[in-house]
């Protein structure tokens, strides 16, 4: 597991006055401005952070010491994260995705199929990408418990019943 969990990324700049445009990726979007002072992965720079407003796709936000578009500009791609300790505990069936990545998938025969790579989610649930032994390309399936019956964590695996037209 990570120490720090990745729960925002700057957009770029909102308007001339050094504001962003703040995607989060918190189960609640808002909660991004309630974690206090948020870092880059390796911890070398720290943002605090104000919401604005709501926009299109996430929040306006201030950022302590970004005064001009230039500088909220230069910004943009800059992925916010917290250390993990700061974060809510979860249910045993919810998992931060960054949990999920890298741990080794079987299916429900027990033949390995690959390592979780990414975890995506557009809108309509969350999609695990597992780098595929079996297939060509990369699988893409959907993160649910039909589809992922068990998620274990402690062993560094996941199981997944295929579906039929997968195999």
């Amino acid at each position: 597991m990570t120490d720090r969990i990745c729960i925002g990324a700057i957009a770029g700049a909102f308007g001339i006055t050094g504001e962003v445009r703040l995607k989060s990726f918190c189960s609640e979007p808002g909660d991004i401005g309630t974690y206090g002072p948020l870092f880059t992965e390796d911890g070398t720079r720290k943002f605090h952070i104000t919401l604005t407003r709501p926009v299109a796709g996430g929040f306006g936000a201030r950022i302590a010491g970004i005064t001009t578009r230039e500088e909220a500009d230069a910004l943009r791609g800059t992925s916010l994260f917290i250390d993990r300790g700061r974060l809510p505990s979860l249910p045993d069936d919810e998992f931060y995705h960054a949990d999920l990545i890298g741990l080794e998938v079987m299916d429900t025969g027990g033949e390995a199929l690959g390592k979780v790579v990414a975890v995506h989610n557009h809108g309509a649930g969350d999609i695990i990408e597992i780098s595929s032994k079996r297939h060509k390309s990369a699988l893409l399936l959907p993160f649910t418990k039909t589809i992922v019956p068990n998620v274990d964590l402690a062993a560094g695996r996941l199981i997944v019943d295929l579906p039929e037209e997968s195999e």
